[in-house]
């Protein structure tokens, strides 16, 4: 067996209603509540809120988060966090609440600048307790140490270091069922590429992380289109539920690669919600990728196409990206640059963009340069 580490993720809580039993897992007083303003009016906080002052918590609640939440979002938690005097914290919602939640934690227990711990491994200080509660099945960030924040001119910064792992993670299906059809696509296609990119990745993939990915790439592959076309099927929402958070898993160890640099600029720009960011820029890069991870595309099209079985793994690589392509279509997810409102004109300065992305396009299993990075935005165009 090679040598390789792997971190594990936050404990796991699972089942209805488990996130009004946080109260019991966080320390006493006051705790910051991220989310954002759509989950409060859904009423999905309703019951975790409830049960937390019941507890004798006070509930600082902060619903100000946008998707791709800023800096000046960021900030303005840690602030409320240390005008209340907060010794916890809870993040509500889908990525962004949880990513502004992981590292309001991180800065409010640290006292760190947040200029000094952008990139890996670099925060080493110590967090408030954090637990994290998802509402769609996606983005993982639950499960992972990982925060992205847009910064000035739409640049996606990250702080990824294991202090930001949270204590607890909750996963109810319940919270997601009913989400519409255009989020429940996005945010599943986001998690197939987490699945995707971590088992391919250039860097640190070890056994535990492939067999997170490839069962993330199962249950997802299998389940999307069904809580697309059928919002409440519990029993579908909770395969995406935890394969989405076997995704983060993975991801959190094997980082993601050419897929995300490339997504990345088309959220932190135009703002396009970042799974049909990657939905847009899929198909592309793994046909750019294609002959680097042939052996490892054909592994993954046998989970998701059983019947091609036996082919050769050319042929096996090029089902792969003819069904995760397909997955996207059926989805929902209209699939060129041009139906965003992107012009072709844009794509220069997109490419110049995904070029900051050096820590994850550093994982990808063949090299992107800024022409050819030009190339794939065209051909998504």
């Amino acid at each position: 067996m090679p040598s390789f580490t792997f971190h594990p993720g936050p404990r796991l809580l699972a089942g209805a209603g488990e996130a009004s039993s946080l109260a019991d897992k966080l320390p006493d007083g006051p705790c910051l509540f991220v989310t954002d303003q759509e989950v409060v009016r859904l009423g999905l906080t309703d019951a975790c809120c409830v049960a937390l002052e019941a507890a004798g918590r006070t509930v600082v609640l902060f619903d100000d988060v946008e998707a791709d939440p800023s800096r000046a979002t960021l900030m303005a938690a840690v602030y409320a966090g240390e005008a209340a005097g907060v010794q916890s914290v809870i993040g509500f919602g889908g990525g962004s609440p949880m990513d502004v939640a992981k590292l309001a934690a991180y800065l409010l227990g640290s006292g760190d600048d947040l200029d000094t711990v952008w990139g890996v491994d670099i925060a080493n200080g110590k967090r408030l307790p954090l637990a994290l509660v998802p509402t769609t099945a996606g983005t993982g960030s639950e499960a992972s140490p990982i925060s992205v924040i847009t910064c000035e001119g739409g640049v996606k910064m990250a702080v990824n270091a294991r202090p930001l792992t949270a204590d607890w993670a909750v996963l109810d299906a319940t919270l997601t069922l009913g989400l519409p059809r255009h989020v429940t696509a996005a945010t599943g296609i986001d998690a197939i590429v987490h699945a995707v990119e971590a088992f391919t990745s250039a860097r640190l993939k070890n056994p535990v992380s492939d067999a997170l990915a490839r069962e993330a790439l199962r249950l997802l592959s299998a389940n999307l289109l069904t809580a697309c076309n059928q919002p409440d099927n519990l029993e579908a929402r909770s395969a995406m539920l935890l394969g989405a958070h076997f995704a983060g898993l993975a991801f959190a160890n094997a980082p993601v690669a050419g897929v995300h640099a490339l997504a990345y600029p088309l959220g932190g720009i135009h703002h396009l919600a970042h799974g049909v960011s990657n939905a847009l820029m899929l198909r592309h890069v793994l046909a750019h990728n294609v002959e680097a991870a042939r052996d490892l595309y054909a592994e993954l099209a046998e989970i998701i196409a059983p019947e091609c079985a036996g082919q050769g793994s050319q042929a096996q690589a090029a089902v792969l990206i003819e069904r995760l392509d397909q997955l996207v279509s059926d989805s929902g997810i209209a699939p060129r640059l041009r139906d965003h409102g992107i012009g072709e004109q844009d794509i220069p300065a997109l490419a110049s963009e995904a070029m900051k992305q050096g820590r994850l396009l550093v994982n990808n299993p063949c090299p992107i340069e800024e022409a050819d990075a030009r190339r794939l935005y065209e051909a998504a165009w």
